[in-house]
């Protein structure tokens, strides 16, 4: 069986925000090599790259120019010069080299950027019109993700780094509306693109595109700090706030990746609580010398579930109604959970020799106020 020869692959600006995240996704997959144009490469160069390439990401772009005459220069220029070389290959050997090109739905506003892309994309548009080559084109909104620059043109990536390190963050219209997309799902759009074999140019869109205002952005990036004083988490388990919640941590910086949570101490052991969740109750762990008891209470609706990490623990169980007994002996090598059942006094003793650790899910937050925790004799 032939085996199959790895795709080629030349990206512009590799050292950009996109090109980083790409770069990493393509090095995880199987039968892709990649090669790199940078900022300070010579164009000339360009001719020989494409000779050894199959396909070319074009991410390469000027955004914040000291002088405007630079996003035609660079945007439109280094494309033509893109799709000239690409041109000479396919008359040279009659290959043909695929084109992906990222641009900017400011292509549709008349700046001097708009310009230089909404140009860029017409000559990719040309390249396939004269040649039949394959070229898609992706009209990006805002990106956001990990290892973007703040303070340069994402307002996510300034938000993030300005709020995870206490500076001060200047909002100017909190009701300004944002179109955003996230670069996991940018690079996987773009992996699907430079495999696709399809002759002429294809318009590609990234999905899902998400929509926010500026000011309710910035107040989910605060509510991310806060909860590290609060315990109290987002809901960051997938959608918008999930890919927001991992940029904004990508912008931590290394003194915060450490910090405490309240813990507290008695002659029992230490009781430290970890994490809380707005619906879904919170989790903590515990520990116990030798032969203390913890527990001796009984819910109503409350429940709790317990992991012995370390050491043996005896859990006893009684029925208010029935005085029914249940023991049951469990040890931290067994990763076993016991469930607390409403209406059951319940205790836990630490039987071994050394200090024992439980960790802890209960389905509520504790609520001082109205504690469902009943103590009870066993």
């Amino acid at each position: 069986m032939t085996k199959q020869a790895p795709c080629r692959v030349l990206v512009t600006g590799s050292n950009g925000f996109i090109g980083k995240n790409l770069k990493i996704k393509l090095s995880e997959l199987p039968g892709f090599l990649v090669e790199n144009f940078v900022r300070g490469d010579e164009v000339a160069k360009l001719d020989a790259m494409i000779a050894q390439v199959d396909v070319v990401v074009h991410l390469a772009g000027e955004n914040r120019p000291l002088n405007e005459s630079l996003f035609h220069e660079v945007n439109t220029g280094l494309t033509g010069r893109l799709c000239d070389s690409i041109c000479k290959e396919r008359e040279r050997t009659g290959r043909n080299v695929r084109l992906v090109l990222t641009s900017s739905t400011q292509a549709n506003i008349d700046t001097a950027y708009g310009r230089s892309k909404l140009a860029a994309e017409k000559l990719a548009e040309n390249l396939a019109g004269i040649t039949g080559n394959s070229v898609k084109i992706f009209r990006l909104p805002g990106v956001f993700g990990k290892w973007c620059k703040p303070n340069y043109n994402s307002v996510v990536a300034t938000f993030c780094h300005n709020v995870s390190r206490g500076l001060p963050v200047k909002l100017h219209d909190p009701e300004a509306s944002l179109r955003l997309v996230y670069i996991d799902d940018v690079v996987s759009a773009l992996v699907v693109a430079l495999q696709d074999l399809s002759d002429g140019a294809r318009r590609c869109v990234v999905q899902p595109e998400y929509q926010i205002k500026i000011g309710d952005l910035l107040a989910q990036i605060e509510a991310f700090k806060d909860c590290r004083t609060s315990l109290m988490s987002e809901r960051v388990g997938d959608g918008f706030a999930r890919a927001l919640y991992a940029t904004y941590l990508s912008y931590m910086p290394h003194g915060n990746f450490l910090y405490e949570v309240p813990q507290y101490k008695d002659s029992r052991g230490v009781f430290v609580e970890m994490l809380k969740t707005p619906d879904c109750g919170q989790f903590s762990y515990f520990t116990a010398h030798p032969n203390i008891t913890r527990g001796g209470h009984y819910h109503h609706t409350k429940t709790e579930k317990f992991l012995v990490l370390k050491g043996k623990a005896l859990f006893f169980f009684k029925n208010l109604m029935t005085n029914e007994v249940i023991e049951l002996c469990i040890s931290g090598d067994e990763a076993k959970v016991v469930d607390t059942i409403p209406g059951w006094v319940h205790s836990i003793t630490n039987v071994g020799e050394d200090d024992m650790v439980v960790m802890l899910w209960s389905s509520e937050n504790f609520d001082r106020d109205r504690p469902d925790t009943i103590a009870c004799r066993v």
